[in-house]
């Protein structure tokens, strides 16, 4: 009978590491940590647990009643089954009987990545979830947190700019293993966090800062007459969020709007905000009124009894669609004298606006100048980035991070009301995975969670998102390798992809072209593998057309990129003008993109790298003390990128007349840019027609399906 091999993982305090090992290697040689011509084979990671002994047991470390925090080792080894798992169970009881802890926590998975049906842990009677479902575990081992949370009397776990991220990143390179927890998942986190919090005698929020549209299949993927992200909003839906604030990418449409009004709002019972963003909707009464999406602002008490005050605030948003209004900030805080007027325990201002560099002061100080000691606690968003700043020693804002790539944690020492003093205020980057929930791997899933979860993959499936138009070869990047390379994801949409799909049923495609599109046009990385439409929706999902303009002399139209991309003294000025409108109308990359090459150039990314020792992901610089992410990674490599991008140039003669073909995003800055470059005509956009039936966001599934099959 063949051999089946399965990985043991354990927990076992740093100073019997290696007594519990020799044990287990003498006993089961054959069966445990042998791997070809080598034995006693371990991978051993250190790190901190914590335990809290409950009435009735017998702690070997720790006292009944107190919490405990252990240097421990997490150990992984290779079992060899001969089929029938008795070389498991005997290698798991054997186990049990020389590990030190009362209560052993064991994991063990089968090398395809499922769970295993084994119950290494004693029966209880919590409400985690006892049945198996074919949850695939992170592709690699991931680097656990570097310390324990720190709990305040009022603690916060915050989520922002999730834009349908809810079945977890499932692809194999770092990052994406990091963040490797679905929704469901994080429903589980969230119950366990709650218990963790009664036991404690404290306070946990749950609060969102929105943009929860636009992102992802599930989001996105809706059929012909669906909304988007109506379907995977009814999952959000389902945790328990004290406060959630509306995002820009609700109000782009007015339909979705519509659709937060009347079916999503509701269901949190006055605690959706947007205190200044409103939509026009016909009353009982078939007047035409402009009302709140939401409401305009929260007051509540928390389970504790502390009374909180809380607003839901919006940058100053200019693309929403017609039928709805966004009051500048400046302009909303002025009506809000009556809100503010009454002094809670702490302020809870939550909203879909940076921490830094935007319009928090207006709303801190109106509070200051009534309230100049009363806690103020900031939940932000929408620039996709970690972030943390104190507006005076009674207040903390935290801004966390995008795509469900990060989960904020705040925490807040309280006092006496009156005191002048600094709070003790604590925040952490988490990455979304399975860790600080005082649980092990099988105990870790509830009901809820996994139905969730299910309820998720349900939903993919009903809108086929797993269909494949490829396999890619190899990751291609925005900003992790140069531009242009062949690692280049902005490479392979301008210079292979577009003129391939461009091309399809084109009567104009024997025509020498220069095509032109934002580098904004590409959203998230492309991983080796399937190539899905789940990840076309998350690589390129803008709905752009493309346009062109016949018979432009070659000498002119190769002009144009170039100048685009190195605006002189008159054009960095518009440029810098309309990176303002952009910011207005929603687009965060540059400021995104600023954070990575910061956080390489900071962190010694290359030479970090070199050393090996630690996964990529997020290494975070701030303005709070102390250092805020969870879990420690080595930068991510950036390299800059263009604003603009274009195809490879047909070979022609300067006088030769060709197509400049560009995405209808950039007509405006086009235009201007070759009457710029040339003068012998004045280009309008009476001279711009259609290019291509073929959206941007169906591009790369047209190619896909040509060179990837």
């Amino acid at each position: 009978m063949s051999l089946q091999r399965f990985k043991l993982i354990f927990f076992v305090p740093k100073d019997s590491t290696q007594r519990v090992l020799s044990h287990l290697f003498s006993r089961y040689p054959e069966e445990l940590g042998k791997i070809g011509n080598y034995d006693q084979a371990a991978f051993i990671s250190r790190g901190t647990g914590q335990f809290r002994p409950l009435s009735g047991a017998n702690p070997n470390i720790g006292k009944v009643g107190e919490l405990e925090f252990v240097e421990e080792d997490r150990v992984e080894l290779v079992v060899s089954d001969k089929g029938q798992r008795e070389q498991i169970r005997d290698a798991v009881r054997e186990l049990k009987n020389v590990h030190p802890y009362e209560e052993v926590a064991t994991s063990l998975l089968g090398f395809l990545g499922l769970l295993s049906t084994l119950r290494a842990v004693s029966a209880c009677a919590d409400d985690h979830d006892h049945s198996i479902f074919g949850r695939a575990d992170p592709s690699a081992p991931l680097t656990p947190p570097s310390r324990p949370l720190e709990w305040g009397d009022i603690n916060i776990i915050h989520t922002t700019d999730t834009h349908g991220w809810l079945l977890g990143h499932q692809k194999k390179s770092f990052p994406e293993p990091n963040y490797s927890g679905d929704f469901g998942d994080f429903a589980s986190f969230v119950s366990h966090m709650k218990k963790i919090a009664i036991e404690r005698d404290v306070d946990l929020l749950l609060v969102d800062s929105g943009d929860l549209h636009d992102g992802t299949g599930l989001s996105d993927g809706f059929p012909p007459g669906g909304i988007d992200a109506h379907d995977s909003n009814q999952f959000l839906k389902r945790l328990p969020y004290d406060v959630m604030a509306i995002g820009n990418h609700e109000l782009y449409v007015y339909a979705n709007t519509l659709d937060m009004h009347e079916n999503f709002a509701p269901s949190l019972r006055g605690r959706y905000l947007s205190s200044n963003a409103n939509i026009t909707v016909v009353n009982e009464q078939g007047q035409v009124v402009s009302v709140p999406v939401g409401s305009r602002f929260a007051k509540f008490t928390t389970r504790k009894g502390r009374k909180v005050t809380s607003l839901g605030v919006l940058f100053d948003f200019t693309g929403n669609d017609k039928n709805t209004t966004v009051q500048k900030v400046e302009d909303m805080i002025k009506e809000f004298a009556d809100a503010i007027k009454d002094e809670p325990d702490f302020f809870l201002l939550v909203g879909h606006m940076p921490v830094a560099r935007d319009k928090w002061p207006f709303v801190f100080n109106a509070i200051r100048a009534v309230h100049p000691t009363t806690p103020i606690l900031i939940l932000g968003g929408h620039t996709h980035i970690r972030d943390c700043l104190q507006l005076d020693g009674r207040s903390m804002s935290l801004e966390s991070g995008r795509y469900m790539e990060t989960i904020g944690w705040l925490s807040a020492k309280l006092d006496r009301k009156g005191s002048t003093k600094n709070i003790t205020f604590s925040r952490r980057y988490l990455d979304p995975n399975r860790y600080h929930s005082n649980r092990t791997n099988l105990q870790f899933d509830t009901r809820e969670g996994n139905d969730i979860t299910r309820g998720l993959n349900d939903l993919a499936k009903r809108f086929d998102l797993s269909f494949q138009f490829g396999t890619a070869p190899h990751d291609f990047t925005i900003t992790q390798a140069p531009y242009p390379s062949n690692n280049s994801l902005l490479s392979l949409f301008i210079e292979n992809a577009l003129p391939v799909a461009l091309a399809i049923n084109n009567t104009r495609s024997s025509i020498p072209s220069i095509m032109i599109t934002n580098s904004g046009s590409q959203r998230f990385d492309l991983y080796a593998g399937p190539f899905t439409k789940n990840d076309q929706l998350t690589a390129s999902p803008f709905a752009d057309s493309f346009l062109f303009l016949p018979g432009v002399p070659f000498v002119s139209a190769k002009q144009v990129l170039p100048t685009l991309n190195n605006a002189g003294a008159n054009e960095r000025a518009l440029s810098e003008k309309r990176e303002e409108e952009l910011y207005g109308r929603g687009y965060v990359d540059a400021v995104y993109r600023k954070w990575l090459e910061e956080m390489d150039m900071r962190n010694a990314g290359f030479e970090r790298r070199a050393a090996g020792d630690l996964t990529l992901g997020y290494v975070t610089t701030d303005a709070c003390p102390g250092i805020g992410d969870d879990t420690m990674h080595v930068p991510l490599p950036f390299h800059s990128i263009p604003d603009f991008i274009g195809s490879v140039p047909s070979a022609v003669s300067d006088d030769a007349p060709i197509d400049l073909v560009f995405v209808d995003f950039i007509e405006t800055q086009l235009l201007q840019v070759l009457n710029t470059v040339q003068k012998t005509k004045t280009y309008t956009t009476a001279d711009v027609q259609a290019y291509s039936p073929v959206l941007a966001n169906q591009v790369l599934g047209i190619y896909a399906q040509q060179a990837w099959n």
